[in-house]
């Protein structure tokens, strides 16, 4: 059987007594197994960081701007490598597979700008003979705790603004699709990064923690649930680290009386139900405004739910694969019936889809509710499944109020052909990221992804100039060149003025 192992170094290393199985969800068998690394493990990776990182941050940013040139290169040309590996661990489809390898490398084409954004600013006689200039520097080591769903995005956009910003870095990836990150770890050396620049370490809550508790590692960077983002940013802060901790999420859709009733169902399709709902910027409720509003969308959806193809993960036509777990099968089942326990209308039950041939798959069918209420837990909390549910508006502002006061805070969408209304709530809505008219507001690589309250905890977001700033210090010069003349301050024991 294949076995994960470590990237420390230059090469794959064993590390770690303890295996846990990678399965494939198509099948439902298990492929591989990862081993769990230990603290010594760790250690090893730290140490080669911290030999590593000084002459990195020392070449010039150009020089390593060409490294991520080669880096974005040598993606691109395995890039059907990358989905099909990716697709055989997590299960979603190839070509939500390929999305996710290139919406990692929009952010390494950023990253390929860094000698541009790395640039301070300069203020020439801020005072008397004196100048002032700023430069940001790189934090030294960091570490990038990543999640299942998206196993080459997600570290892209960690290690790619850190290292082009001249850090060194660790990933730690989810244990039940590792592979792909292994796979970046090595295509980053081929492109001429040095040895323990980038590092792939596996593992659990130990090795969580074990990274969260080292002394060496200066910043952290983690996507996961709310709950462990909390624990992962107050533990990290204890221990003085700089932490950006990305949480969960609970993403509306308000659909206002005008919108074009055809788009937002092919939207909501894909926003609800693409990848089996495991994404935190998926659009798992939708509000719409008005009785006969919400009477439409519902009729309309059922005829388009029952249009969805679900297929293994190579399948082309299929819409969307497994989700990646019997385990996480079972959970989204439990929140199913938590909504019908709590009076919310099943209007398509998705429970106990089986696929042909491939009957020990973690397959799901998708579920639609309706006359879901914001009391429910099942509303209150993310299922992170193939699950829509219908949250009826009376008017705007009650449909504006519901992302407004839920607890989590990532992404929010409206549709409508209404420019003041679309302007009025973007402005009001107490959300991170809002799409007009777009169902899944992911920002582009050079802006910033991040959101507010219970889905995100430290005050950068990933990437972009956020990212920039997450993974450098600000360091601010003022300097002033004497004339020689031996003839001193006579002010020298006030306070410095610039008047």
């Amino acid at each position: 059987m294949r076995i994960v192992e470590h990237l420390i170094g230059g090469g794959r290393v064993a590390g770690g007594t303890r295996t846990k199985d990678i399965f494939n969800p198509s099948t439902g068998e298990v492929q591989a197994s990862v081993q769990l690394g230990t603290k010594g493990d760790l250690d090893r990776a730290v140490d080669l960081a911290k030999g590593a990182q000084p002459g990195w941050a020392a070449t010039n940013p150009q020089k390593r701007a060409r490294v991520m040139f080669e880096y974005k290169r040598l993606v691109e040309a395995r890039m059907d490598e990358l989905a099909e590996l990716l697709s055989s661990e997590h299960g979603k489809v190839l070509a939500d597979a390929r999305g996710d390898v290139q919406r990692g490398l929009d952010v390494i084409e950023f990253a390929c700008g860094i000698p541009h954004v790395l640039k301070g600013e300069y203020t020439q006689g801020a005072g008397p003979g004196i100048d002032v200039y700023s430069m940001r520097q790189p934090l030294g080591i960091g570490a990038g705790i990543t999640p299942f769903n998206f196993p080459a995005m997600i570290p892209m956009w960690m290690f790619g603004v850190s290292i082009a910003c001249g850090n060194a870095m660790i990933i730690k990836p989810s244990e039940r699709d590792p592979s792909v990150p292994m796979r970046l770890g090595e295509l980053m050396l081929e492109a001429g990064a040095p040895e323990g620049i980038l590092q792939v370490v596996n593992g659990d809550k130990e090795m969580v923690d074990a990274i969260l508790d080292h002394p060496d590692i200066a910043g952290v960077s983690f996507v996961g649930s709310s709950d462990i983002a909390h624990y992962v940013y107050r533990r990290g802060v204890d221990a003085g680290k700089r932490v950006q901790a990305m949480g969960g999420a609970k993403n509306h859709g308000i659909v206002l009386p005008d919108a074009d009733m055809d788009q937002v169902v092919n939207d909501l399709s894909g926003a609800a139900f693409g990848s089996a709902g495991e994404r935190c910027m998926a659009l798992p409720v939708v509000v719409p405004v008005g009785r006969k509003t919400a009477d439409d969308l519902r009729d309309a959806m059922i005829p388009a739910i029952e249009k969805l193809r679900i297929g293994v993960s190579t399948d082309p036509d299929a819409d969307y694969g497994p989700v990646v777990t019997a385990e996480h099968r079972t959970r989204v089942e439990n929140w199913i019936q938590t909504g019908v326990n709590e009076g919310a209308d099943l209007v398509v039950d998705g429970r106990g889809f089986s696929m042909q041939g491939h009957e020990s798959g973690f397959f799901m069918g998708p579920s639609l509710f309706d006359n879901v209420t914001p009391d429910m837990q099942s509303y209150k909390e993310e299922i992170f499944g193939p699950v829509l549910q219908i949250v009826r508006a009376e008017s705007f502002e009650d449909a504006l109020k519901l992302p407004s006061q839920h607890q989590y805070g990532n992404g929010v969408a409206i549709f409508t052909r209404n420019g003041h209304a679309a302007r009025e709530f973007a402005q009001r809505v107490d959300v991170g990221m809002v799409g007009i008219n777009v169902p899944i507001p992911v920002p582009i690589a050079y802006h910033s992804f991040g959101g507010w309250k219970r889905s995100a905890f430290g005050d950068h977001g990933q990437h972009g100039m956020e990212g920039v700033r997450f993974w450098t210090k600000l360091k601010t010069v003022t300097q002033r060149w004497p004339d020689g003349s031996g003839v001193g301050d006579e002010n020298a024991f006030v306070i410095p003025t610039m008047g």
